[in-house]
């Protein structure tokens, strides 16, 4: 049996609980979820749906490239979003970052997101 492989990218967010920010097993990495933090700050993005949709991209981006893949590379994406009402503002920036053969996804209404924020993601990564 292969051996779980705890991984974390010294440019993106460090977990705020007792969680690992992605595991790789068996030639995937798997990405805990990941809400809109500002690396260099450690808090929160404040702003619209769009902003805080980017910054979440751009902290699972971080994540995969660390790891040597690339958006490309993302086999499953699971979205979290505290209002549906925003689910078309929300894929007006997911697709600037999956334009072309896009992960499978699935994107649910949560009752209430870590930080009151108004996105969370994770993902699946092929590293192979």
């Amino acid at each position: 049996m292969a051996e779980k492989r705890v991984f974390s990218s010294d440019k993106a967010p460090k977990p705020k609980g007792p969680y690992s920010q992605a595991v790789i097993h068996n030639g995937l990495m798997y990405i805990s979820g990941q809400v809109p933090l500002d690396f260099e700050t450690g808090m929160v993005v404040r702003g619209t749906i769009e902003d805080e949709t980017r910054a979440v991209l751009e902290n699972i981006r971080t994540i995969v490239e660390g790891a040597g893949a690339g958006m490309k590379d993302i086999l499953k994406m699971t979205c979290y979003l505290a209002d549906m009402d925003d689910f078309q503002r929300f894929n007006s920036v997911y697709r600037e970052y999956f334009d072309d053969e896009p992960p499978a996804r699935s994107t649910i209404q949560a009752g209430r997101l870590p930080m009151d924020v108004s996105v969370e993601m994770d993902a699946i990564v092929a590293l192979q």
